[in-house]
């Protein structure tokens, strides 16, 4: 999994918009099915975490193939590393 952060530099205004994320499941990953099932399972996974990202900014998830035989605790773990990662470097 590859996780790519965007943040607007300086201090977010007061009317900053909510941080968004976007996903990324091509069809190396699998078939439409599987696809959809990493889809829905990292939506989830990012949705609990969306308060972590600072307002404004822009998350890109990228799914690999590894990703359609992960379970829910995996893709999870991978997450939370990949976050972890991507806002130390800010």
């Amino acid at each position: 999994m590859v996780v790519h952060l965007f943040c607007p530099s300086g201090p977010p205004p007061d009317d900053a918009e909510p941080a968004r994320v976007g996903f990324v499941v091509n069809k190396a990953v699998g078939n439409a099915v599987l696809r959809n099932r990493v889809h829905r399972r990292l939506r989830a996974v990012m949705a609990a975490r969306l308060q972590e990202l600072p307002p404004g900014s822009l998350t890109v998830v990228r799914a690999l193939p590894a990703t359609a035989t992960s379970s829910y605790d995996e893709l999870v773990a991978d997450v939370d590393g990949a976050l972890k990662r991507v806002l130390d470097a800010r």
